[in-house]
């Protein structure tokens, strides 16, 4: 299997000669929605501060396979006036920009609010300038059902599973109650109203992703974000791998080749689902601890050296994305077994330059635009 997402049948054509434009288009998820446009002919615009360490890479891959169909916009998503230049004779937006991590939050929340909370609102206004008719699919995240502390769970000798059956079998649906946690999950949580409202106040073409763990090639993983690569990456160096808490945390992972093609299917259908909010994750199939990861990378990379440290805050000992809402609206699955997406990861990794150097992708730049790219 290649890195590159395969070709969704059902999900539309964009290979038009407008372009999609991709706020954060040269992160982890925009690179491999990109890739797969341009795959097809297709054209993009990439909205991005290029901040984040390894993203540049990602934007050389693509421009030096793809040339001039693709289209960079060295720009924050707070700044309207870039975002109104890049809408220009769009086909659609898909909006990745944010700023990921937990961790970071709890150090700067006024500029994660700015960069998640207003930064979505300034996309939004500048879509309302520029066309209103624009399909408008933003990527949200499952933090905003908090820290599920409110749902019973019984523990096992190796993961964390909830004592409700229903749950259980097939996980947390839309109806959950939000619960915003930590002020990733307030800022991430008052973007995704707001692209909901966006729809119902002003008639914007919009819908919205409550993505889990999504990991796969051209993810630059760090402890604070991105934690499947960030363990391979550590594994494949012979690195010690930090554990917080007990390993028993449950998640539901998805292959990025499946998360580009629920992205380009609810793009191509927009007008069944505008004003609609999907889970978006590996669902029960692909719910796998901690601990199970670990083990399933010692067979890739031979042991593993592991270092404990103490829970953080708001981290959610389960979650598991009830998936039937996209798979019956949008007849999306996930395709990619967390086994096999694991492998082509680890392949992925185990050809980049900077993994056999044993060094970062780039150095982290000391600015709070560092974290722009989701």
């Amino acid at each position: 299997m290649s890195g590159a997402a395969q070709r969704d049948p059902r999900a539309g054509d964009l290979s038009a000669d407008a372009p999609l434009v991709i706020v954060g288009g040269a992160g982890f998820i925009g690179a491999n929605l990109a890739e797969s446009v341009l795959t097809e002919g297709g054209r993009v615009t990439l909205v991005d501060t290029l901040a984040r360490p390894g993203v540049e890479r990602n934007l050389a891959w693509l421009v030096e396979r793809h040339g001039e169909r693709v289209r960079h916009v060295h720009a924050d998503v707070r700044d309207g006036a870039a975002l109104d230049a890049a809408l220009v004779g769009a086909r659609g937006v898909v909006h990745l920009a944010a700023q990921v991590a937990v961790t970071t939050s709890l150090v700067d929340p006024v500029e994660d609010f700015s960069i998640n909370a207003a930064g979505t609102l300034s996309l939004l206004e500048a879509v309302r300038r520029t066309n209103p008719r624009l399909p408008v699919v933003f990527a949200s995240t499952n933090k905003v059902y908090g820290d599920l502390a409110g749902s019973a769970m019984r523990e096992t000798p190796d993961a964390y599973v909830p004592a409700d059956a229903e749950i259980a079998a097939h996980g947390v649906s839309e109806a959950q109650p939000l619960d915003f946690h930590t002020p990733y999950g307030c800022s991430k949580g008052v973007a995704d109203q707001y692209v909901l409202d966006y729809a119902r106040s002003f008639g914007l073409r919009t819908a919205v992703m409550r993505m889990s763990c999504i990991y796969g090639p051209r993810q630059f993983g760090t402890e604070d974000q991105g934690w499947v690569a960030h363990f391979l990456i550590r594994a494949l160096r012979g690195e010690e791998i930090t554990i917080f808490g007990d390993g028993k945390q449950v998640r539901d992972v998805l292959h990025v080749s499946d998360a580009v093609g629920a992205y380009r299917t609810a793009l191509a259908r927009i007008d069944e689902i505008a004003g609609g909010v999907f889970n978006l994750g590996g669902g029960p199939a692909n719910a796998v601890s901690l601990r199970a990861v670990i083990d399933a990378i010692e067979e890739i990379s031979g042991p593993v050296r592991l270092d404990r440290a103490a829970w953080r805050q708001g981290d959610q000992l389960w979650f598991v994305a009830d998936t039937r809402r996209l798979e019956t609206t949008l007849g999306w699955r996930a395709r990619t077994g967390w086994r096999e997406g694991l492998a082509d990861l680890a392949r992925w990794l185990e050809n980049q330059d900077f993994l056999r150097a044993g060094a970062s992708p780039r150095p982290a730049r000391a600015t709070a635009e560092r974290r722009l790219t989701a």
